[in-house]
Parts: C-alpha cells; structure tokens; sequence
C-alpha cells in the first residue's frame, strides 16, 4: 500500500468502553462522530453496538451513513438542524435530533429530539430561562423530546462542574415535568473521569479511543497505531534533507510514505529530519525497502510536541489512512 496504514484494535475500543462505563454506572451513548475520532465510525459502532444504549454523532450525513450500515442502535445528531433538508433526512433514516436554539427547534417538528441545554459552554443550547418557552414550542410543533443534555466545558474545574450540574438539573426537572421519560445525559469521558454526575447516560468520546482528555489519566488503551513504509533508501547528495537544510552530514537516509498529507503535521515528527513532505519524510539511516514502520502509537504524546490535543491528532490523521481492524 502507498498510503500509510491504521491499524485499529477494537478489543482496545471494547475494554475502554467498559472502563468508563463502569466508572459512571449508567447507560453509554458511545460518540462516533468525525468517523469515531478518525478511527471508522461503521466498524467501531457494529463492534460496540452490543454494548451502549445508543450513539452520537455530529451530522445527519454521519448518522444517515450508521444507520445505513445497520447498526442497530438509536443515533442522536449533536449538531443542530439548519434546514429543512436536514430534517428530511434524519427522519428518513430515523435519526434523534438535537434542538438547541428557537430556529433549530423549528427544523424538529414531529421529529424524535433532545433538548441541548447551554449550562455556561456557550456553544450549543437553550439559555436555562428559555426551557419553559422551549418546552411550549415543541408540544406546538409536536416535536417527540426523548431526552435533555449539555456539555462540561472545564471538567478538570470543580467549581464550575458544580455550577454546570446545578445548572442542569434544574433545566432537566423541566424538562421531566413535561416528558417524564426524557434521558438527561451531562458527562463525556471527562465528566466521567472526574466523578461528575451521570444521571441516566454518559457521552464518552475521547475516551473510547484510549485517551483521558488533561490533566486526567486512567488504564485506557489507544486503539490507533499507525504504520508508514519505507519507500526509498538514500545515499545523501547535496545539502538538504527533506525540506530543510540538512542539520549535519548524513551517511544514508531513507524515506517513509507518510506526511502532512496524511494529517501529520509539516513542522516534522515520525524522526523527521527537517519538515515534512506532503506524502513523504525524511530520516536518518538506512531500513530495508518495504518495512513497516510505526509512525503514531501515542496521539497525545505527538499532540503535545505541537501544542495540540489527541482529538485534534487522531481525527487528522485517521482521514489519511487506509483501515485494518484488529480484534
């Protein structure tokens, strides 16, 4: 293969899920969304579908894809409708919507949704004083809420993890009083690891995929390594290594077919000499042509080399790579 190769244990995936369920104690609404982190949405949902209540995924067309391959499970849209297109679709293949706003609660009518609450992340959700007018709009619009959530925006923070779980229970016994049967889900893998409240369900993301969001650590296992072959063995002519200058004189370099096109970053990385090509790198010594190299098996640790994060990592470079799934 001229691409690079992910390799993705699902066991790795299972035993996580089961980690972090035991922690919070309730039913999972496993996150597969951005194709489950980069990982394949299709593969690690039928790998898990035995063991959650439903998923979450960011669009109608990441849903609508869930569904199509058949994995058996509800699947809750976290970003809000925007048109009437949208609506179409997620009633065609059955979707649960997310109503987050008055013009997004229009989209909804007869649809079945979950309330997104704004708690004090200020990205999604119905402000707490709009719950009551919220609630009338939707038995207008008849609109089938099952369920009533939002979102931690500094778990680490107990502070305000207080204020946000006081926030919320307060909006989800509105909610109740009107749809006694509605599910109240609050914590992602963060919530879950800094023992927040879990009411009926948790959202674990992250988490799923072997990494505790900072400054949290726990016993997961990540689910990706990556793996680039040697495309070229060199013996160094001129001055540069890559697209650099060359740091020093080289004996013999060879080439991975990995680079920033594949999502890694330019800056370098791998044992990168010099920048990144956008298919290639660059580095010291000499490997038998064709080896398999394994160029990412700590997302976070790269991440942090960047000033990034493991989300940012895995969804990145997972869209580069050709899939095989272990386990």
């Amino acid at each position: 293969m001229q691409r690079p190769v992910a390799v993705v244990s699902l066991k790795d995936i299972r035993a996580n899920l089961r980690l972090l369920a035991r922690r919070a104690g309730v039913p999972v609404i496993a996150v597969v969304k951005d194709d489950a982190y980069g990982h394949g949405a299709e593969a690690v949902a039928h790998a898990i579908a035995d063991m959650v209540a439903m998923f979450a995924v960011a669009t109608v067309d990441e849903g609508a894809r869930l569904v199509a391959a058949g994995v058996g499970r509800d699947v809750l849209v976290l970003t809000p409708l925007t048109s009437d297109m949208d609506a179409l679709r997620a009633r065609a293949y059955g979707l649960v919507v997310t109503a987050a706003s008055f013009p997004s609660l229009a989209f909804c009518r007869g649809l079945r949704a979950h309330l997104a609450v704004n708690t004090g992340m200020n990205r999604y959700g119905f402000s707490p004083c709009e719950i009551a007018s919220a609630l009338q709009a939707a038995a207008r619009l008849e609109v089938r809420v099952e369920g009533v959530f939002s979102h931690l925006y500094e778990p680490s923070d107990s502070v305000a993890v207080k204020e946000q779980t006081r926030a919320f229970a307060a909006c989800a016994q509105q909610v109740r009083s009107a749809y006694p049967n509605a599910v109240r889900h609050l914590c992602a893998t963060g919530g879950i690891l800094a023992g927040g409240a879990s009411f009926d369900a948790v959202r674990p993301g992250l988490g799923l995929y072997g990494y505790a969001p900072p400054p949290f650590t726990a016993e997961l296992s990540p689910a990706m390594r990556v793996f680039a072959q040697v495309v070229q063995n060199t013996a160094p002519y001129g001055g540069g290594a890559g697209y650099a200058a060359a740091a020093k004189k080289f004996s013999a370099l060879h080439t991975l077919g990995a680079g920033y096109g594949h999502g890694f970053f330019r800056a370098g990385g791998m044992g990168a000499e010099g920048r990144l090509c956008m298919d290639a790198c660059v580095r010291e010594g000499r490997l038998p042509f064709g080896t398999q190299v394994c160029v990412l098996d700590d997302a976070a640790a790269y991440a942090a080399q960047h000033g990034t994060t493991a989300y940012e990592v895995l969804v990145a470079v997972g869209k580069g790579m050709e899939k095989v799934y272990d386990g």
